[in-house]
Protein backbone atom coordinates (compact mmCIF):
# COMPACT_ATOMS: atom_id res chain seq x y z
CA UNK A 1 0.00 0.00 0.00
CA UNK A 2 1.12 3.64 -1.12
CA UNK A 3 0.94 6.78 1.48
CA UNK A 4 -2.52 7.97 2.26
CA UNK A 5 -3.04 11.85 2.55
CA UNK A 6 -6.33 13.12 3.73
CA UNK A 7 -7.24 16.81 3.62
CA UNK A 8 -7.90 17.98 7.49
CA UNK A 9 -9.02 21.10 9.38
CA UNK A 10 -6.85 22.05 12.17
CA UNK A 11 -8.42 24.36 14.57
CA UNK A 12 -7.28 25.94 17.84
CA UNK A 13 -9.62 24.80 20.14
CA UNK A 14 -9.01 27.94 22.78
CA UNK A 15 -10.33 29.55 20.54
CA UNK A 16 -13.58 27.57 19.58
CA UNK A 17 -14.28 27.68 23.44
CA UNK A 18 -13.21 31.74 23.73
CA UNK A 19 -15.88 31.84 20.50
CA UNK A 20 -18.10 30.19 22.40
CA UNK A 21 -18.12 32.54 25.71
CA UNK A 22 -18.43 35.64 22.96
CA UNK A 23 -14.57 36.97 23.76
CA UNK A 24 -13.74 36.58 20.41
CA UNK A 25 -15.52 36.50 16.91
CA UNK A 26 -16.12 33.18 15.32
CA UNK A 27 -13.82 34.80 12.43
CA UNK A 28 -11.15 34.98 14.91
CA UNK A 29 -11.25 31.09 15.53
CA UNK A 30 -7.29 30.32 13.87
CA UNK A 31 -7.88 27.53 11.64
CA UNK A 32 -5.83 25.58 8.53
CA UNK A 33 -6.53 23.40 5.89
CA UNK A 34 -3.86 20.78 5.41
CA UNK A 35 -3.78 17.85 3.35
CA UNK A 36 -1.86 15.22 5.43
CA UNK A 37 -0.06 12.13 5.67
CA UNK A 38 -1.89 9.64 7.40
CA UNK A 39 0.64 7.50 9.38
CA UNK A 40 -0.88 4.78 11.54
CA UNK A 41 3.02 3.85 12.81
CA UNK A 42 2.44 7.26 14.59
CA UNK A 43 0.77 7.59 17.62
CA UNK A 44 0.12 11.68 18.07
CA UNK A 45 -0.91 14.52 16.00
CA UNK A 46 2.22 16.47 14.44
CA UNK A 47 2.23 19.20 13.50
CA UNK A 48 5.38 21.82 12.19
CA UNK A 49 6.26 25.33 12.97
CA UNK A 50 4.79 26.78 10.51
CA UNK A 51 1.17 25.44 11.24
CA UNK A 52 1.88 26.30 15.08
CA UNK A 53 2.60 29.94 13.69
CA UNK A 54 -0.76 29.92 11.71
CA UNK A 55 -2.87 28.06 15.14
CA UNK A 56 -0.80 29.74 18.02
CA UNK A 57 -1.62 26.71 19.95
CA UNK A 58 -0.52 26.98 23.50
CA UNK A 59 2.92 25.17 24.63
CA UNK A 60 2.48 22.86 27.29
CA UNK A 61 5.61 20.71 27.65
CA UNK A 62 8.46 19.34 26.09
CA UNK A 63 8.76 15.63 25.53
CA UNK A 64 11.01 13.30 24.06
CA UNK A 65 9.83 11.49 20.62
CA UNK A 66 11.03 8.32 19.09
CA UNK A 67 11.19 8.83 15.46
CA UNK A 68 10.47 6.61 12.26
CA UNK A 69 14.46 6.51 11.76
CA UNK A 70 14.88 5.39 15.46
CA UNK A 71 16.55 8.97 16.28
CA UNK A 72 15.06 10.79 19.63
CA UNK A 73 14.52 14.25 19.72
CA UNK A 74 13.14 16.61 22.04
CA UNK A 75 9.91 19.11 20.70
CA UNK A 76 7.46 21.27 21.77
CA UNK A 77 3.77 19.83 22.75
CA UNK A 78 1.12 22.04 22.16
CA UNK A 79 -2.74 21.80 22.58
CA UNK A 80 -5.62 21.56 22.61
CA UNK A 81 -6.11 21.34 18.77
CA UNK A 82 -9.35 20.11 17.01
CA UNK A 83 -8.84 17.70 14.32
CA UNK A 84 -11.99 18.05 11.35
CA UNK A 85 -12.06 15.14 8.97
CA UNK A 86 -15.67 14.69 6.86
CA UNK A 87 -18.01 14.55 10.02
CA UNK A 88 -15.78 13.55 12.97
CA UNK A 89 -13.22 15.66 14.91
CA UNK A 90 -10.93 14.59 17.40
CA UNK A 91 -9.52 17.10 20.26
CA UNK A 92 -5.86 16.73 20.72
CA UNK A 93 -2.40 18.16 21.90
CA UNK A 94 0.55 17.55 18.75
CA UNK A 95 4.09 17.88 18.23
CA UNK A 96 5.73 20.18 16.47
CA UNK A 97 8.63 19.78 14.23
CA UNK A 98 11.35 22.04 12.82
CA UNK A 99 10.08 24.67 10.05
CA UNK A 100 8.03 22.51 7.15
CA UNK A 101 8.26 18.99 8.29
CA UNK A 102 5.52 16.77 6.87
CA UNK A 103 2.58 16.87 9.22
CA UNK A 104 1.27 13.43 10.48
CA UNK A 105 -2.33 11.99 11.46
CA UNK A 106 -1.49 9.66 14.15
CA UNK A 107 -3.10 6.94 15.88
CA UNK A 108 -4.65 8.93 18.34
CA UNK A 109 -6.90 11.25 16.42
CA UNK A 110 -7.48 8.75 14.06
CA UNK A 111 -9.20 6.18 16.76
CA UNK A 112 -10.66 9.12 18.44
CA UNK A 113 -12.39 10.00 14.73
CA UNK A 114 -13.59 6.34 14.39
CA UNK A 115 -11.97 6.39 10.69
CA UNK A 116 -10.20 3.51 8.50
CA UNK A 117 -7.75 3.77 5.57
CA UNK A 118 -9.16 2.15 2.86
CA UNK A 119 -6.84 -0.29 1.27
CA UNK A 120 -7.85 -0.45 -1.98
CA UNK A 121 -8.94 2.99 -2.75
CA UNK A 122 -5.77 4.37 -0.81
CA UNK A 123 -7.84 7.18 1.23
CA UNK A 124 -8.96 7.77 4.39
CA UNK A 125 -12.79 7.03 5.04
CA UNK A 126 -15.37 7.30 8.16
CA UNK A 127 -15.84 3.81 9.75
CA UNK A 128 -18.72 2.35 7.23
CA UNK A 129 -20.01 0.60 10.37
CA UNK A 130 -20.97 3.84 12.14
CA UNK A 131 -21.37 6.83 9.16
CA UNK A 132 -23.25 9.33 11.23
CA UNK A 133 -21.36 9.31 14.26
CA UNK A 134 -17.96 8.30 15.88
CA UNK A 135 -17.90 4.85 17.92
CA UNK A 136 -14.91 4.82 20.54
CA UNK A 137 -13.89 1.43 22.26
CA UNK A 138 -13.86 1.43 25.40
Amino acid sequence: MGYVYADIELINALDILDAKRHLIGEDEIKRIHVNILVDTGAYMMVINENIQAVLDLPFIEKRKIRMADETVGEFDIVGPLMVKFANRTATCSAVVLPGNSEPLLGAIPLEEMDVLIHPQRQELIVHPDHPDMAVYRG
